[in-house]
């Protein structure tokens, strides 16, 4: 098989696996909006009973997606009650349990949580559309590299918040790398800019961001709505 096939083949393979994340992140975010809508019933600000029920949400999707090794929602802020949680968010343990990720919200601590400000949930309350940030440094959880992937939610015709899911990259390993390692030459899956998410060889290192039209370097996008995923290879 030529170069050329080979990456076909394997643009073919991981657009597939990223659109089934997409897919299923999708979901999550309707489940969370129609869950909250009840919950409201009627009110415009979410306060401790429209949290209702989200925690089985996280749960049973990391039940169903082994991929992830955590989900859940944030709200935005203006749409939670004055003293109100403002995300609940289930993560996945060494040992395999299931326990809620308890984020510092008090503005001006050392380890004050603005996730407002962050890609993943800042590009999908201003675009409309579901994003994908990452490879990054989890501090607040694993410390280590993941991927989050979200969706934006609505309630009542509102912007309400975000819904996702983590990967870690170690975990993406073994269900992406036999992809890329049937392209003959270096590959690497690549995000919106240009950082590798995973790569086939040590030219491509993860986090490393890359130099577009690198002489040999070629790139092939992502059928994958929104999120900006490219296959990039040498020839």
């Amino acid at each position: 098989m030529n170069t050329d096939n080979e990456v076909v083949h394997a643009a073919d393979a991981l657009t597939a696996w990223m659109s089934g994340v997409a897919d299923a992140t999708k979901k999550l975010a309707r489940n969370v909006a129609s869950l909250v809508e009840r919950n409201l019933a009627g009110k415009s600000k979410a306060g401790t009973t429209a949290l209702v029920g989200l925690d089985e949400v996280a749960r049973a999707f990391l039940a169903g997606n082994s991929f992830a090794v955590g989900a859940g929602t944030f709200f935005a802020a203006e749409s939670v009650e004055e003293g109100g949680r403002a995300l609940e968010w289930w993560i996945r343990n060494n040992s395999g349990a299931m326990e809620r990720l308890d984020a510092d919200r008090t503005p001006g601590s050392n380890r004050y949580y603005d996730y407002e400000k962050l890609p993943f949930f800042s590009t999908a309350a201003s675009t409309g559309e579901q994003t994908v940030w990452g490879p990054y440094i989890d501090y607040l959880g694993f410390e280590e590299y993941i991927l989050t992937f979200t969706a934006p939610f609505s309630v009542h015709g509102h912007f309400t918040g975000v819904a996702g899911c983590d990967i870690r990259i170690k975990d993406l390993e073994p269900l992406l790398m036999p992809s890329l390692r049937a392209v003959s030459s270096h590959a690497a899956l690549i995000n919106a800019s240009n950082r590798v998410i995973l790569g086939n060889s040590g030219k491509y290192l993860v986090g490393e961001r890359i130099k577009p039209g690198a002489s040999g370097q070629h790139q092939t996008p992502l059928d994958v709505p929104h999120l900006g995923l490219s296959l990039v290879y040498t020839k």
